[in-house]
């Protein structure tokens, strides 16, 4: 597999690069097939935040994108972060990719209705697929979107799906990481 590191707002010393490269290079042992990887440090500059290193890995081949993001005190960190989170999710897909070219059944699914039920396997195998493990029905009122934020708030959510009364459309107000809310209005 061919890994590039980059780098925005930070050095990445060459020791840093060379352990990088190896450890991201041995997850092709997971997935037959993963030709690229790119990986991405940057640096927060705010002081307030403690694990300012920040790596973003990409992994793609054979139509298969696997990505995730971490932050860690330093560029060393970082990476053994991310290499633990991409062993996972490539655990995860291999799983998936064996159980689909064996033609094992998939994840138990109830009957298609809002709030059916679904039922636990029996054996303790683990599972590679998330699941709808609840369901909820409310009713919905039109609000502004700066009501939806307070009504989140109360509710200690991290979103909260409402009618924006601007649009009359389905909305969903929702806390990003950087600690501020983003808004999704439905499209015309």
């Amino acid at each position: 597999m061919q890994v590039t590191v980059s780098r925005r707002h930070t050095e990445v010393p060459e020791r840093l690069r060379i352990v990088t490269e190896e450890k991201i290079g041995r997850l092709t042992r997971y997935v037959d097939g993963l030709e690229y990887a790119e990986v991405h440090f940057w640096e927060h500059k705010n002081p307030r935040i403690a694990d300012k290193e920040v790596c973003e890995v990409t992994i793609e081949g054979h139509g298969h994108h696997v990505r995730c993001k971490v932050q860690a005190p330093d560029g060393y960190q970082a990476v053994d972060l991310a290499y633990a989170k991409l062993e996972n999710q490539l655990h995860k897909l291999k799983t998936r990719l064996t159980r689909r070219h064996q033609g094992a059944p998939k994840n138990h699914k109830g009957d298609g209705r809002l709030g059916a039920m679904v039922p636990l396997p029996d054996d303790s195998e683990e599972r590679s697929e998330p699941r709808i493990v609840k369901s909820k029905r409310f009713a919905m009122f039109p609000m502004t979107a700066e009501e939806a934020v307070a009504r989140m708030d109360l509710l200690g959510h991290g979103f909260f799906f409402f009618t924006n009364a601007a649009t009359s459309r389905a909305a969903v107000v929702y806390r990003r990481e950087d600690g501020d809310v983003g808004l999704i209005d439905e499209a015309d």
